[in-house]
């Protein structure tokens, strides 16, 4: 299929902005789903959210493809019952792929980069990616559920892992898809406060525009038929079809959970 018919479309909050801009005037947009950021976290809770909200996609009988604006994200996509609808998504690992516009320019650049940390209009706007509001953030969330012992150790553990970057880029896809020039600068004061390199990385919008318009090709997106489910390769493919045994042989998972 390289025409979408009726579509409906299920995106990770982080990429609102961008969904809207690219996706919610096109006449054959059925639904607009958004689920809460950071769900790569909890791997086993986004595909429990994304499985929900594929059942009610395909409980529409408007609806007659399913777009997942999401990358692998923690191998969260994996395993998707579906029945009725083909699924639609990125050959991607995570959202970065969709900003720079293909998975080649994503491996080339963490290959020149590797301790590249992204951000984004959406990450900065909850308050993800590393600096100091993300410590204050942190800090709060950790003091509602433990000890202030524990909430030390909480964040020198966040040090610890913030120590394996040294870069911070930062990329959007123009004014109308939530980019503003403060973004930027944001990300550059969270990089020399962290003592990092900043990056200011131009985006290419075609992967997201054509994730919602088509083609979609084999290079660039999965199409996955129904009863089939999503899987990591070991190649630069990023993600294949796999078929999926009946739900009742599927109560014990036959993929290992996410890491």
């Amino acid at each position: 299929m390289n025409q979408p018919t009726r579509i409906a479309v299920i995106a990770c909050g982080v990429l609102e902005d961008e969904v809207e801009h690219f996706a919610r005037k096109l006449p054959h947009v059925a639904r607009i789903a958004y689920l809460p950021q950071l769900l790569h976290n909890e791997p086993l809770r986004l595909r429990r959210e994304l499985q929900s909200a594929v059942d009610v996609c395909e409980a529409d009988p408007l609806v007659d493809t399913i777009v997942l604006a999401y990358g692998l994200c923690s191998r969260g996509v994996e395993e998707l019952r579906h029945q009725r609808c083909p699924l639609v998504i990125a050959r991607a690992h995570d959202c970065v792929t969709l900003y720079l516009g293909s998975k080649e320019r994503y491996a080339a650049y963490v290959s020149q980069h590797p301790g590249t940390y992204w951000y984004s209009p959406g990450w900065i706007k909850a308050h993800a990616p590393p600096g100091p509001d993300r410590d204050a953030w942190l800090r709060a969330e950790y003091a509602k559920k433990f000890d202030p012992d524990d909430v030390e150790y909480l964040m020198e553990q966040e040090r610890h892992w913030a120590a394996n970057y040294n870069r911070a880029a930062y990329v959007a896809l123009g004014a109308g898809a939530g980019d503003k020039p403060e973004h930027a600068a944001y990300t550059q004061q969270c990089a020399a406060c962290l003592g990092w390199t900043f990056d200011h990385v131009q985006g290419d919008e075609n992967l997201m525009r054509d994730l919602f318009t088509g083609p979609w090709d084999n290079a660039r997106f999965l199409m996955v038929p129904p009863n089939h489910g999503i899987r990591l390769t070991a190649d630069d493919s990023v993600i294949k079809t796999v078929p999926l045994p009946p739900a009742a042989e599927n109560s014990k998972s036959q993929y290992p959970n996410p890491k």
